[in-house]
């Protein structure tokens, strides 16, 4: 597994992940909305801290720049 996810798709995951969060766990506690944040919030912020997608992986997506040393 290799990472496929670029450093600023992956501060904008985490960062939208954090929201998506907060706003499941402490503005819509206890509803289906606030589970479905946490859920995908969940996602972002996990994605964003390992740097995988498997989005990507099966769309063939990689926002993460290819070493041009050589």
């Amino acid at each position: 597994m290799s990472s496929n996810v670029g450093t600023v798709d992956r501060f904008l995951r985490i960062l939208a992940g954090s929201v998506l969060l907060y706003l499941g766990v402490i503005v819509y506690a206890g509803s289906n909305v606030g589970l479905t944040l946490d859920v995908v919030g969940t996602i972002a912020l996990l994605t964003g801290i390992i740097g995988f997608c498997g989005l990507y992986k099966l769309l063939g997506i990689n926002t993460r720049p290819t070493d041009s040393l050589s």
